[in-house]
């Protein structure tokens, strides 16, 4: 039996090239590459993770989705379980934006012009990784927001131009989400939180003024 995905999973599948090889690092039970495997679309499905556990979970996914032989498996940290232009489309969903950066920074291969997709779902600090992305020459091909067991997600795909872009706090804190029918609400969820982040920012300075203008469209009761 297929195992169902849940709208962040299901959004980052849409989001991965066809007709090229996939990995799904830090696959945990083994649900998007049993999707994956089974969608006939990919030549090569590459589910990876730290841990043995969590493997041999994700074994056990696979032979339940009836597609055990259409995926591998492999053990090892991040991407060292990948070698350069294996794969079209990389996964990295449910760690922290920081941890996303620093499995990316450990393998110089990705930074490369025409290189993998890069599909990234962060559990948190959603505004830093869009600015570690921009910064460091990656444009964003996909920025969409989603609702998962009443949390509100961004995943996101982006692929490296070499291109660096500084970024407002504005951007770094909405992306391209605007461009989705749910947009509004994921907007509505991160301003939520900039009164308290306000208090820490001096008065007078750009970002403070920044966050001002943000905080001029949010009902009185929420300041």
């Amino acid at each position: 039996m297929l195992p169902t995905l849940d709208a962040r999973l299901a959004a980052a599948a849409e989001l991965v090239r066809p007709g090229e090889p996939v990995a799904d690092i830090g696959c945990d039970h083994g649900k998007l590459t049993a999707v994956l495997a089974a969608s006939g679309r990919y030549p090569k499905v590459i589910g990876a993770d730290l841990r043995p556990g969590p493997l041999a979970k994700a074994e056990q996914t696979l032979e339940h989705a009836g597609c055990k032989d259409r995926a591998e498996l492999r053990l090892g940290d991040g991407l060292s379980v990948l070698t350069e232009n294996e794969v079209g489309s990389i996964v990295l969903a449910g760690v922290s934006a920081q941890t996303t950066w620093e499995i990316l920074e450990k393998a110089p291969w990705v930074f490369t012009v025409r290189g993998p997709r890069i599909i990234m779902i962060p559990a948190t600090r959603h505004d830093a990784l869009r600015r570690w992305l921009w910064e460091h020459g990656f444009a964003l091909v996909a920025d969409r927001p989603v609702q998962a067991a009443g949390r509100w997600y961004a995943v996101m795909a982006a692929a490296y131009t070499g291109e660096r872009h500084e970024p407002t706090f504005s951007e770094c804190l909405l992306g391209g989400t605007g461009s989705w029918p749910e947009g509004a609400g994921y907007a509505a969820w991160q301003k939520a939180k900039l009164p308290r982040f306000r208090l820490g920012v001096p008065d007078g300075t750009e970002l403070a003024e920044e966050i001002d203008k943000l905080l001029d469209g949010l009902p009185s009761q929420t300041r």
